[in-house]
């Protein structure tokens, strides 16, 4: 079988989809955490009127525009591959500070801000409250990032890219999903490759069906850590997940923290790619940072090995900070450490 390559003759690299989030982070103490009725170190969905309250309460903070497939974006664009990304914020404060940051970040951001009735939600944002023992307290408001449709896509740039990478946490809503299920559509008429992330395993769960449905049929690269495989098909073993998701798509990236990661080809071809040394003081983000490198090498024509070592580089410089924006310029760095 003929290994899968990216088509060639496009103005884009990567055309990302996903959850437009901005992430609120700021120093506080305990004493803030129970005043606001919030369990340390826990990740808390909230609706948009308590999101507000917090937001007005928490001390100065950095805003920066997050969401896992924005987080990859971000990556690409250090990694200097030509990227956009495609979200759904509102016609408010934060809608702006997620286009402006983002744009800064080198990412086209071809978003279109509901206003009106529509917006109420609110942009969506993750409220951070990082105490002094460094543990982050997260309270997310999804906004009116789970409003993506296909109406707020240009499917005009799908043809333009050699992958569109699609996020799972999207799945959870109906216009979402069948915005999803457009691209995919568009991409195998143009040729573009489907890259799809199953996000988390608590989003493969409520999905297996749907997932394994589309890893077959429509997916192209697919990226999974360890516990996400292992419950997308059911078993304990992860060499087993490994063996079953040869079959289903071209290439499965499977990333197992400090043990790296794993690369399967769909003509029986394994890559074990190890772990890059790195203190680790946040694992946010470091499976988003991941699928940037891979795809970034992939896309110019480097092979799984290359392609596995890039993303390994670029997951570990991800972790030694908090947050998951990248804070050196990745392609400077993967030049100096292959």
């Amino acid at each position: 079988m003929t290994a899968l390559l990216p088509p060639s003759d496009r103005s884009l690299d990567v055309l990302c989809v996903g959850n437009a989030i901005v992430d609120v982070l700021a120093q506080t103490d305990d004493s803030f955490l129970e005043t606001h009725g919030m369990v340390k170190g826990s990740m808390q969905l909230t609706d948009p009127d308590r999101a507000r309250s917090i937001y007005s309460a928490m001390p100065p903070a950095v805003e920066i525009s997050g969401g896992s497939a924005a987080n990859t974006a971000a990556g690409l664009a250090s990694l200097d591959s030509s990227v956009a990304f495609i979200g759904k914020v509102a016609d408010d404060e934060l809608g702006e500070v997620f286009a402006h940051d983002i744009r800064a970040a080198g990412v086209a951001f071809h978003g279109f801000p509901a206003t009106g009735a529509e917006a109420a939600a609110g942009t969506a944002r993750c409220l951070i409250c990082v105490t002094p023992d460094a543990q982050r307290t997260m309270n997310t408001s999804l906004g009116v990032a789970g409003q993506l449709t296909t109406d707020d896509i240009d499917l005009s740039l799908v043809p333009t890219a050699r992958v569109v990478y699609l996020e799972g946490y999207l799945w959870d809503e109906p216009a979402a999903k069948s915005a999803l299920r457009n691209v995919m559509g568009w991409a195998a008429g143009a040729g573009t490759r489907v890259a799809f992330t199953l996000s988390d395993g608590f989003c493969v769960d409520r999905h297996r069906a749907e997932f394994l449905e589309i890893i077959e049929h429509h997916v192209d690269i697919l990226f999974a850590n360890e516990d996400e495989i292992c419950s997308l098909y059911e078993v304990d073993d992860f060499d087993e997940a490994a063996r079953r998701v040869a079959g289903h798509c071209a290439i499965a990236c499977l990333t197992r923290g400090d043990a790296g990661s794993v690369i399967i080809s769909s003509d029986g071809e394994r890559v074990d790619v190890s772990a890059v040394p790195a203190e680790l003081l946040d694992t946010t983000g470091a499976g988003d940072l991941y699928a940037a490198g891979f795809l970034a090498a992939w896309v110019r024509g480097a092979d799984l090995l290359e392609s596995g070592r890039t993303g390994s580089i670029v997951a570990a410089e991800a972790i030694s900070h908090l947050g998951a924006r990248p804070q050196v310029n990745l392609s400077v760095l993967v030049k100096g450490a292959l």
